[in-house]
């Protein structure tokens, strides 16, 4: 299995999960998706994580991003978990968590590391775009949970950088200013974002359109 690289086509697949049978293409429609996975239901660190990506509901609704949740255990399993997800996090979880038992979505997505675990997934995070396109892929240590708020600063960028010619500099966050990419020149720069800052012929700010 080779890994997924930047601007592969996600996998399509269909799986049981906790809302039902879900096609990933069909339930992403004209969204983007965050896909990430889980060891095992039941374990401390995912608790969390899931809890967090709850409380963040309408920060994914705003940027047009639906989360999917992956586990090898089955949906019974996930359904008692949210409650528990529910409970201790204080959310309430209303996305879906496949249940991958026969691990075909994780062999797909090459989410188990055997020289980790043969059995369990590593906390993989894949971001794919409307057109199905993989736009970012994070492997975490089982032991160490996601930080989803740079999962959301990186899907900012994507989606700014999409629709303007800029790229974003090392600790960007939605609002800071923005570097305009070689392929545009000075002139054409203000033309199109206004006041360039010219730090080096190179490294040139303007403000985020």
């Amino acid at each position: 299995m080779m890994s997924l690289r930047l601007g592969d086509v996600a996998p399509d697949f269909t799986a049981d999960t906790s809302l039902g049978i879900l096609n990933l293409y069909d339930y992403l429609g004209d969204s983007w998706g965050v896909l990430f996975s889980h060891p095992a239901d039941f374990t401390p660190v995912c608790t969390t994580e899931l809890g967090r990506t709850a409380a963040l509901k309408e920060e994914f609704a705003k940027r047009n991003v639906k989360p999917i949740a992956i586990s090898v255990d089955g949906v019974e399993s996930h359904n008692k978990w949210i409650e528990d997800i529910n409970e201790t996090q204080e959310v309430s979880v209303q996305f879906p968590i496949i249940a991958d038992e026969d691990k075909n979505v994780a062999g797909l997505y090459d989410m188990i590391h055997p020289n980790s675990s043969e059995t369990v997934t590593v906390r993989s995070v894949f971001v794919i775009d409307p057109a199905k396109k993989i736009r970012l892929t994070i492997t975490y240590p089982a032991s160490t949970g996601r930080n989803f708020n740079e999962i959301i600063r990186v899907i900012d960028s994507l989606q700014l950088t999409d629709q303007h010619k800029l790229a974003t500099p090392a600790n960007w966050k939605n609002g800071d200013d923005c570097i305009v990419t070689p392929a545009v020149d000075t002139a054409k720069a203000q033309e199109l974002f206004g006041e360039v800052k010219i730090v080096k012929p190179y490294l040139r700010y303007v403000k985020q359109p």
